[in-house]
């Protein structure tokens, strides 16, 4: 891009950004906000680093501070994992685990049935094998529950198994843990859910949300559990490489194992900064070698032809292992991505789609009902709150996140059966609901639960519906504003149709990968004019958009045909819009050419 046109976008936009922002709802239901940015930082940014203006700016408002900018471009594990033992009982876990290691003794693993879960888990069983030790992974069905149970440590009993590992759960099973450790086991919880003052009595607790913690390093309290899992991991090959385990044996390549760890990252919907994005930059470029021989049979089977991208672990790959754990067979994310045999894992991927079409349909089912129950009762309180006596356990999670999506509300969604009820909760900025559920359960509204900001899973008796309602609405009235009814799209960039040409998108790019922490840029195009829109696959509208001062650009809103945005693409009547939305680079054929992700739209 010339050094004017740069210049004229960086203007425009500032200008833009300095005027009040618009009281007008966009036909998304959005009232839309141009944060204000530290001007002197941006320019200070782009020299010092060579940036683009509009590219310093977007740090800017992602609050990077000058000295991490770097980092943050260009995330590497040796800059940003601090040293493991920084986080409490991490010596004693790796010490104890490196003795087993040596002694070859039996160990066993209890993991989660949700992609973090299947990833951590998994992680764990392929170092262990490297060394010599094939673990007894217990992953629980939904209908056992979640976390480490009575049936599992029976099992281990049986086996004349000790040493006990939990990872992405048992910070606060209490009652099932206590009573193995009285019964003798030695177990060791690596987990990242909110904590209590009082933890399990057993022989050690990695968690970086442990209340005892120092919290020296910010980015270990967002970790996932396969993050806090890769990090002991390193921590344990380093303490059997001072014991000369490896004198005559081959070292393991942790750096192979960042496929899982990126994977397990982006699906538990952790911010996207500090070490987690060194795990996710890094980790894309191991899947891209396709190593992991589950990993490549999965992309296989649903034609993956491009490089790998936090969208594609997010929305393509982690639906279908989680699937597994939703509607079918919970130990078989964790033996597709641990399986080292091809007509294996081949017929494993095969299963996954088959499970995620079937997850398709009870969701749906279950959503509609959850829809007309939230919107025929009104509520006194500013959440969405359904519950039903068929609704499947394993897609309860899936559908709050829908019903958060759809009101911009914290959304409760239970399942309820004679005797219990199971409960998932997602989140909106504001309330956090591992909080919110620890409060519960120490009140007494609800029988167990945990989890961390932005979701939560909790159980309950069907008698205590109301009162835990009651709870959580008053307890999430107090921390929501009045003004957080209208829920605000935040703007990063105003252009013109124009300015949005491939070298614009190629430099936008350098802040990958997007998610939780670090969103997708949304960029404003002014005075747009929308021609020959037409329907495409499941309902989206592709159209291309121009305006007067020149430019021609082709875009697609997705999913858009039953609301107001794709009504207004398709009426076509020369009006003019302002659009947000994304930009993306299509490749095709060696091609490359930019698009628009149309996101909202607001008539001028």
């Amino acid at each position: 891009m010339r050094k004017n046109e740069e210049l004229y976008i960086i203007l425009f936009q500032r200008a833009y950004f300095k005027m009040e922002n618009t009281e007008n709802i966009s036909l998304g239901g959005y009232s839309w906000r141009f944060n204000a940015i530290d001007e002197a930082l941006s320019e200070r940014i782009a020299q010092a680093y060579e940036l683009p203006g509009y590219l310093a700016d977007l740090l800017c408002r992602r609050n990077v501070a000058f000295a991490d900018v770097e980092n943050f471009i260009y995330p590497k594990l040796q800059n940003l994992m601090p040293d493991p033992y920084v986080l409490q009982d991490m010596q004693k876990a790796v010490e104890r685990v490196a003795e087993a290691v040596i002694a070859q003794e039996k160990i066993a693993i209890i993991g989660d049935y949700d992609v973090d879960g299947a990833t951590s888990s998994s992680i764990l069983t392929r170092f262990l094998k490297q060394v010599g030790i094939t673990p007894l992974v217990h992953i629980p069905s939904r209908e056992e529950g979640y976390g480490p149970s009575d049936l599992a440590f029976a099992k281990f009993k049986d086996q004349k198994i000790n040493l006990v590992i939990t990872i992405d759960c048992g910070t606060t099973a209490f009652d099932v843990l206590n009573r193995a450790a009285d019964a003798g086991f030695e177990i060791i919880i690596i987990d990242h859910h909110e904590a209590e003052a009082v933890l399990p009595k057993v022989y050690a607790v990695v968690n970086p949300k442990r209340l005892d913690e120092e919290n020296s390093c910010e980015s270990l309290q967002y970790m996932s559990a396969v993050g806090v899992g890769f990090m002991f991991l390193v921590a344990l090959n380093r303490q059997l490489r001072q014991k000369g385990f490896y004198q005559e044996r081959s070292e393991p390549n942790l750096l192979q194992l960042l496929d899982l760890v990126a994977l397990g990252t982006v699906c538990d919907v952790v911010p996207l900064r500090g070490l987690n994005r060194a795990y996710v930059k890094q980790g894309l470029k191991v899947m891209a070698l396709q190593q992991n021989v589950g990993l490549k049979n999965l992309m296989q089977e649903l034609k993956m032809s491009t490089a790998p991208s936090a969208y594609h672990l997010g929305f393509v790959l982690g639906p279908r292992i989680n699937a597994c754990g939703r509607v079918g067979d919970a130990t078989l994310g964790s033996k597709l991505l641990c399986s080292e045999n091809d007509d294996e894992a081949q017929k494993l991927a095969a299963k996954f789609n088959e499970f995620n079409e079937q997850r398709k349909e009870i969701e749906n089912y279950v959503l509609l009902q959850a829809i007309e129950q939230v919107e025929k009762e009104e509520s006194e309180f500013p959440m969405a709150f359904a519950y039903g006596k068929d609704w499947h356990q394993g897609v309860i999670g899936i559908v709050a996140g829908k019903l958060k999506e759809r009101y911009h509300l914290p959304a409760f969604v239970m399942s309820v059966e004679d005797n219990d009820v199971k409960g998932s909760a997602r989140s909106v900025d504001g309330v956090d609901l591992g909080a919110l559920i620890i409060a519960a359960k120490e009140t007494g509204v609800i029988t167990g639960g945990g989890g961390h900001t932005m979701a939560a899973g909790f159980s309950l008796l069907p008698t205590q519906i109301s009162e835990f309602k009651k709870f959580a609405g008053e307890y999430i009235t107090q921390r929501l504003d009045e003004h957080q009814a209208v829920p605000q799209l935040n703007i990063d960039c105003r252009l013109s149709v124009g300015a949005v040409n491939l070298n614009f998108a190629e430099n936008i790019s350098l802040l990958e990968p997007f998610g939780t922490g670090n969103p997708e840029p949304q960029i404003m195009l002014s005075d747009v004019v929308i021609s020959r829109p037409q329907v495409v696959g499941s309902g989206h509208v592709k159209c291309f958009l121009s305006s007067s001062s020149g430019g021609y650009l082709p875009a697609i809103a997705f999913r858009c045909t039953d609301n107001e945005i794709g009504q207004a693409l398709l009426a076509n009547y020369g009006e003019v819009y302002d659009v947000v939305g994304n930009v993306k680079i299509d490749e095709w054929q060696g091609q490359k050419k930019v698009q628009f992700v149309i996101n909202d739209i607001m008539r001028k």
